[in-house]
């Protein structure tokens, strides 16, 4: 494997590029590294009527789609921010993991979930009264996830 570092002056943003003659364990490894490096360093203003608000990612508890906005939701508010739900899964680490096709959720935030095998299950987070849905088709990834968590946690 060669590995070769080039320095481009007028770029607006630094990119990764993997030339490969095919995608196996090494690759993806090398992908999810990079991947979780520049997800670390995430950055997400929050909005809330006039006010700008910069607070720590480990404060939300979950993104969730309201009519053409997107919201973060913390323990006792809800701030605006000006990304699809789609960018948040390519941007935020890896302890946000959807949960319906209008939620992401922060896995370390989450208390508890309620199994509903007919229908969509509860999750409740810590010191909060706030809750969400997980739809079936995400609830696996979801379980999964969870039982992974301490392998995010810092």
């Amino acid at each position: 494997m060669k590995i070769r570092i080039e320095v481009v002056n007028d770029l607006d943003e630094d990119e990764v590029l993997i030339r490969c003659g095919r995608v196996d364990d090494t690759i993806q490894k090398i992908h999810r590294y990079v991947l979780e490096q520049s997800s670390r360093n995430t950055k997400i203003t929050f909005f809330k009527q006039n006010q700008e608000f910069y607070f720590p990612l480990d404060e939300v508890l979950f993104f969730e789609t309201e009519g053409e906005h997107i919201y973060a939701h913390t323990a006792n508010d809800a701030y605006r921010i000006k990304y699809r739900l789609y960018e948040l899964e390519e941007i935020l680490p890896k302890n946000f993991v959807r949960a319906a096709k209008s939620t992401i959720v922060n896995i370390l935030q989450v208390y508890s979930v309620t199994r509903n095998l007919t229908a969509s299950s509860l999750v409740q987070f810590i010191n909060s009264h706030k809750q969400v849905y997980v739809s079936r088709y995400y609830y696996s990834e979801l379980r999964q996830r969870l039982n992974e968590r301490s392998t995010y946690e810092k």
